[in-house]
Order: C-alpha cells, then structure tokens, then sequence
C-alpha cells in the first residue's frame, strides 16, 4: 500500500484530526497485538525428564530455559503425546491421543507410504487434509506462522509438508528428502519453503554452522519480519535426539565426562544458548510481555544417552519407546508475562492434546471439535485446576497401552497381557506392581479402555 502523503493530509484534514487518528490507530493496533499473543512453542527432541537443571539436573547447565521456568511455570506431571517422534508431534498439534490421531506410531502397520530407512523399506502414515493442525486453527484467527527444523508429519508423502497442513512458511528437513538433513546436526542443503538450498558454511563435509544455530538465526528473522501482526512459531531443535555430534564441547571438554556424556550435555547446553537469542529477540522487538513461550520435549530420554550417567530420566522408569513415566513424562514450561504464573511449580496433570483447547480459549481461535486435551488455562494462570479426574491415554496399537487417573498409572506392556498398577503418588519409579491390591481401581480403567480408542487404517487391530 502507498504511504499516504502527510503533508497534503494535514494541509487537507488539519493537525489536530491527523494527531487524533494516528492516535487512535496506534492504539487499536495496541488493543488488537494485546488480544492476540503471539504463541512460540520451542519443542527438544528426545530430551529427558531431567535433563534440564530446573528439573534437578546437576551436570548440564540451561540458565536460558532454567530463568523461562523462573518467570512463569514449570509443571512437574507433564505428558508427551506418545514415547516417539511423529506420533507425539501429532498429538501436539491436532490435539488429539493415540487412542484417536492420525499418526499412532512411527512407522505403519498398512496404508500410507512406503520408503527406504538406513537400507530397509518401512511404511509411514501422514497428517491429511482433513486433520486440523494447531496453524491452521491459528490461521482462523489472524495468526501468521512459521515452522522451523523438524515436521515429521509428512512420512514419504511429498504433498504432507507443513505448507500443506496449514503453516505459512518453512524451514527445515522433512523425511521424505533424507538430502535436506544430511549430515546430521551439520546439513549441507534444507528446505526454505519448498525449495532445497544449499547451506554455505556446511558445503563439502565442513562442520561450520551447527543446525541449532541454523535453525535460530531463523527464528530471528522471522520474528523481526513479523513483529507487527500475530504470529506462531513453531521451534522444533534436533536436540540432543542420536546421533550426538556437535564440534565444540565448551564446559565440558575437560570434565570427567564420558565422551557421550560430554556431547549430550553440549548439545543441551547449545539449545539453551539458542533459547536465550531467541528470548532476547522477543526482548529487542519488544515483544517479551505479549507472547506465550512454551518449552517442552517430545518424549523421553533414548536408550543411547547416557541415562545412568546423567539422570537424563530423573528416577523415572522406562525410556523412549516404551510408555512408562520415562518415555512420557517430559519438561513443560509456559512464560507469558502478567498473565500466567511467575515462578510457579504445578502438579497439574497435563498432556500435549491439551495445548489446542488451551490457545484456542487464548486466542479465540476455534478448536477441531473432536478432540482429547481440555484447555489447562487456570493451571497457567496459576490456579488449581483439578485435571486428576479424567484419564490419559497411550498406545502403541497392536504393542502396549496406558492410562493415567489421578495418583494411578496403568500399563499393559503387551496389547492383550494383564494391566500393571502403578501409585504414583508414592511409586513415582514403577517399581511396585499394585493391581491385585486395587481390583476396583483396575476394573474402572478395564472398562474406560473399552471405549478409549478407534480402529485406525494404518493400524488395524491384529487377532489373537
């Protein structure tokens, strides 16, 4: 649009109108960015319950994540939507469980999509037009968004990228392009849109751009490009998911470390640095007081890091894969200033389902209407919302399943095998099987379980 020319306006209209409508519109411009938070979700991959020294960690140090958790809240019984990648991230965005999603695991049992993976043909499912993902919720009300690194929600379907599920615009690697992130951590092309671009500093083998790095210098530009209208970034790092390769170890190259350990905790400790540009970019377009900053994991700790050595899963049972605490019970943090809590600790069970219900009622936004997350705004705004009446649930179709309600967790380690009991209240490790204790307790979940999930075509239920 053409400036208008001021002087003429003024001559025409006189200062004192001029003054009174550039007033009123700056503030109309203030009222609506007040009514419209921009949203930035900063999600790690594969990243423990404890790896971050707010939730206990003694060797890795995340002073940005650490001051986020400081200047808003930090919940202790917060749930991924499964024990692996693209079934998670589904949850996160359509809002809905495994017992219902689209993507229930990461490779299907029919349907989909078949691809190469390291030498062997696998089958993928990916998102659909017709599934409703938090951008385009977002877009219904006016919202902008970017999703930078990871999709993991387009299999081998070239047409399931994030531009075609709703997002504006793109930046990353997707699965169906194995050449967009390659080598690992260092890639020498990645997707800007749909275009694959070669990234200067990695050409020809060389180590010089970490894709941390590469993927915040993107969050930067972005958020400068769109500070003056709503927007939603969507942050997902590779870190610290296997393999761990990072070039400079920083503090901890003359630890006493095993050499996993010391790459584990630099690539942490690297995502951290990054978290705090992009707080500070926030800060310098001033932004900091209108936008929601969450900070979570996909799932839990994988078997390759050094568990044992660095509590990646805190005294939690279990890790990536499977759905004990340690493959679900992940890292939660929500920042937004003089709205919800400042230094609060909360106790209130919540899973990745909820995050749509949850910026709908933010936002005004209008929420796919079959889904499994109730909106957790009063627990963010520090009150005690009681979320332990309702059931939680997992599966890995045709594998495991479990349930949380209130203080119980349930696991059925094979699909059709006896449930496990757990009281997490006072077993908060699963190691004291409590089922045949809790006859009622376990014949309310049986029965809960009998309507908790639908047939899916990329997995259908095996016989016996």
């Amino acid at each position: 649009m053409q400036k208008p020319n001021l002087t003429f306006r003024s001559i025409a209209l006189g200062a004192g109108i001029i003054s009174s409508s550039v007033s009123q519109t700056s503030v109309g411009a203030n009222k609506a960015k007040t009514e419209k938070p921009n949203i930035v979700f900063i999600i790690a991959d594969d990243m423990g319950y404890g790896d971050l020294t707010c939730y206990g960690n003694k060797i890795v140090k995340t002073p940005h994540i650490d001051q986020l958790a400081a200047d808003g809240v930090r919940f202790t019984q917060a749930y991924a939507g499964s024990a692996v990648s693209s079934p998670s991230r589904c949850c996160l965005l359509t809002g809905k469980n495994t017992g219902h999603s689209r993507i229930r695991d990461n490779f299907a049992k029919a349907g989909g999509i078949e691809g190469d993976k390291n030498g062997t043909v696998i089958r993928r499912a990916n998102l659909l037009e017709t599934d409703t993902t938090l951008a385009l919720m977002l877009r219904g009300a006016g919202y902008h968004s970017m999703l930078i690194n990871k999709w993991h929600q387009d299999g081998f379907n070239p047409n399931a990228g994030p531009l075609d599920r709703g997002f504006d615009e793109f930046k990353g690697w997707l699965i169906n392009n194995p050449e967009s992130n390659l080598p690992y951590y260092y890639p020498a092309k990645r997707f800007k849109n749909r275009q694959l671009v070669d990234i200067p500093e990695n050409q020809n083998g060389i180590q010089g751009k970490h894709n941390n790095e590469i993927s915040t210098d993107e969050a930067v530009q972005f958020i400068g490009e769109n500070k003056d209208r709503p927007f939603f970034l969507y942050l997902a790092y590779d870190t610290p998911h296997e393999p761990y390769i990072i070039k400079d170890l920083g503090i901890y190259e003359n630890s006493n470390l095993s050499n996993t350990a010391k790459t584990y905790a630099a690539l942490i400790t690297l995502m951290d640095d990054q978290v705090g540009r992009v707080l500070q970019t926030l800060k310098n377009n001033h932004l900091s007081e209108n936008t929601i900053v969450f900070f979570i994991s996909d799932n839990g700790g994988a078997v390759m890091a050094p568990r044992d050595e660095m509590k990646c899963n805190a005294d939690l049972r279990g890790m990536k894969g499977n759905l004990y605490e340690g493959g679900i019970r992940v890292p939660v943090i929500a920042s937004w200033p003089n709205h919800f809590a400042k230094g609060k600790t909360s106790d209130a069970i919540i899973y990745f389902p909820d995050f749509m219900p949850t910026l709908a009622k933010i936002t005004g936004a209008k929420a796919s209407q079959q889904i499994d997350g109730i909106s957790i705004l009063p627990a963010l705004k520090g009150k005690n919302q009681r979320t332990d009446k309702r059931f939680l649930y997992w599966e890995f179709p045709n594998k495991t399943q479990a349930v949380r309600w209130g203080k119980w967790k349930a696991i059925r380690t094979k699909w059709n095998k006896a449930l496990e009991l757990y009281d997490l209240n006072k077993d908060v490790s699963e190691t004291t099987d409590v089922a045949n204790e809790n006859p009622k307790v376990i014949e309310t979940i049986e029965h809960y379980l009998k309507t908790a999930r639908t047939e899916s075509e990329n997995w259908p239920t095996e016989s016996n």
